[in-house]
């Protein structure tokens, strides 16, 4: 709470006009850099793009937003992001959700001929694959890199995905 009033330039009495307590304030903090995060990456679902670009983007602002709390805060990172924590378990399982509709809605578009289930597939496996590479997030760029070569893999593979035939 003193890092909160700190930053809002506040006293800490002050801060607590605003939030009940300390995981008041984590989830309010959650939810508004996920909200942030997931606007981000609907405009990049959204772009005029091929379908790499798309998914990449999408990915990237999550990925973006990881390395940003790991760099500014490491020590309130893992309170903030972490599923397990229970002020903002809801919160961060929601984004989860909306991040999969995305991925899989883009993939649909892209091809039509890919039942629901094997796009839904497709998006939980690239969730994992951007969680793996929140792990190690010394070199920001890295990351993003191998993100998005890990991406044009995946398009690649459906690429050799049979068609569903009538």
């Amino acid at each position: 709470m003193d890092d909160i009033a700190r930053a809002a330039d506040m006293s800490r009495p002050a801060v607590y006009q605003y939030v009940r307590n300390k995981q008041d304030a984590f989830r309010r903090l959650a939810a508004r850099l996920l909200e942030t995060s997931l606007n981000e990456s609907r405009s990049a679902a959204a772009a005029q793009s091929d379908l790499t670009e798309r998914l990449t983007g999408v990915l990237e602002a999550k990925l973006r937003l990881v390395a940003r709390l790991w760099q500014d805060s490491p020590a309130h990172a893992a309170e903030l992001l972490a599923v397990e924590v229970r002020q903002s378990a809801d919160v961060i399982e929601t984004y989860d959700m909306a991040m999969c509709e995305l991925l899989t809605s883009a993939v649909t578009d892209a091809r039509p001929d890919l039942p629901k289930a094997e796009a839904d597939e497709v998006a939980a496996l690239l969730l994992a694959f951007t969680r793996g590479l929140e792990t190690n997030l010394s070199d920001p760029r890295v990351p993003i890199r191998r993100l998005r070569r890990g991406v044009e893999m995946f398009i690649a593979g459906l690429d050799h995905f049979p068609e569903e035939t009538a």
